[in-house]
């Protein structure tokens, strides 16, 4: 880097340890991406096997929670990409010069890892059962190829500052939005009962465990981690003024365009489990959802629907595996190449897949994971981006810091309500 198109920034080693910035008179790149690749962790098979259910079995009752799970996913994620652009660093390694102490930092590495790894397992049952379903294949052997086709998608974040990997990723978000909304085109939903379904309430509280999968399938832990280093990677940290101005304001647009084609995509899958799976036997799975629709709406839109679920699967291990890098990364200085990481994550996928384990339940059980590591992720993030002695001038504005808390507690009283339906035993 010249002299004459950066600076340096924080010449003196700055209290907390961390080391110095490097500040770029000018973003670099193109300023749109990022929360496309991160967006991709908001349609994975979790999504599917929630949203199925959600709609088979409820209908339209719990379109209300996708709506208020999106409208959280846009904030906390712009959140993240703000704090990447305005410190250079992402939420792991601000957590890592936060927590002093090496047991906390293992503890709070521990819990975000986990949630990684239902991540991980989520988009390889996916695969799995996309190949399953398009191809005959046993699942264990789908799994395996969706985790060696991981592996060369990963490949392409060598190329170009990533910037292959990022296009392809967009391809396969362009490709799994038509497979999933292909079917409203035969079986538009009902506007009286998505009006209905914009109105809070549970029927039951089953109902609350599915909302709490929902939750966790749609504010993705993970996704908020990650979001925050791909802005790094992307912009560097723009130097305050106009650009970083310039850089914020299409960063916002980058986030409400990703996370409205994605939230459209969940959306999607509701509606036309609404219309077309409420009061069929054998929908509770995605395998037996997929043969519904394949009958209700003709064959084509079953492979759709299977080509939508294979590129989910695909396309979201990749980044399952990036964000769990990044975390080791931020949190214990331990860098652990990307192969190496898409190989050992792979294992527990696999095993599960081979015990005959329903792979509809250990999806949405995968959500239900995700749902107790959010505020994990949420809290330190608020915190974070509202502390001005980390932001200078990007810090959170009143309004923005309140919306950020409102989500936060909306989070964490479902989960605690979640909790207290588990151990109730529902």
């Amino acid at each position: 880097m010249s002299s004459t198109d950066a600076r340096r920034a924080d010449a003196d080693p700055p209290r907390d340890g961390r080391p110095p910035r490097v500040v770029h008179a000018r973003p670099r790149g193109t300023l749109l991406g990022p929360a496309f690749v991160a967006a991709i962790a908001y349609v994975d098979p979790g999504n599917v096997a929630a949203n199925l259910t959600a709609g088979a079995a409820y209908q339209y009752t719990l379109l209300w929670v996708l709506v208020l799970a999106n409208a959280i996913a846009v904030l906390v994620q712009y959140l993240s990409a703000k704090l990447g652009i305005v410190t250079g660093r992402s939420l792991p390694e601000v957590m890592g010069t936060r927590l002093r102490r090496r047991p906390l930092r293992l503890v709070y590495w521990g819990q975000a890892e986990l949630v990684a790894a239902a991540t991980d397992v989520a988009e390889i049952i996916g695969g799995a059962l996309a190949l399953q379903l398009l191809f005959g294949v046993p699942l264990v052997v789908g799994g395996l190829i969706t985790g060696l086709v991981s592996l060369g998608l990963l490949l392409l974040t060598r190329y170009r500052s990533g910037r292959v990997f990022q296009t392809v990723v967009i391809a396969l978000l362009a490709v799994l939005t038509l497979g999933f909304c292909a079917g409203l085109l035969f079986a538009p939903p009902s506007a009286g009962g998505m009006l209905a379904g914009l109105v809070p309430r549970f029927e039951d509280s089953t109902a609350v465990l599915l909302a709490a999968s929902m939750l966790g399938a749609t504010v993705m832990p993970h996704a908020v981690y990650l979001h925050s280093a791909l802005t790094r990677d992307h912009h560097g940290v723009v130097a305050e003024g106009a650009d970083r101005a310039r850089v914020l304001k299409a960063t916002r647009w980058d986030v409400v365009l990703a996370l409205f084609v994605a939230g459209g995509v969940n959306i999607a899958m509701l509606v036309l489990a609404a219309s077309t799976l409420s009061g069929q036997d054998g929908t509770d799975t995605i395998p037996g959802a997929q043969r519904a629709i394949a009958a209700a709406l003709g064959p084509v839109i079953g492979v759709l629907f299977a080509v939508g679920l294979l590129a989910s699967g695909l396309a979201s291990t990749s980044i399952g595996a990036m964000a769990g890098a990044e975390i080791m990364k931020g949190l214990l200085h331990v860098q652990v190449p990307l192969m190496v990481r898409r190989v050992v994550t792979l294992i527990p996928a696999l095993v599960l897949l081979a015990t005959g384990i329903s792979p509809t339940w250990l999806l949405v059980l995968s959500q239900v994971v995700l749902s107790f590591g959010i505020a994990f992720a949420l809290v330190p993030l608020v915190v974070a981006t509202s502390d001005r002695s980390l932001m200078g001038t990007g810090v959170n504005a009143v309004g923005t810091r309140i919306a950020g808390w409102v989500a936060v507690v909306v989070v964490v009283a479902l989960n605690l309500v979640l909790i207290g339906l588990t151990v109730s035993g529902v």
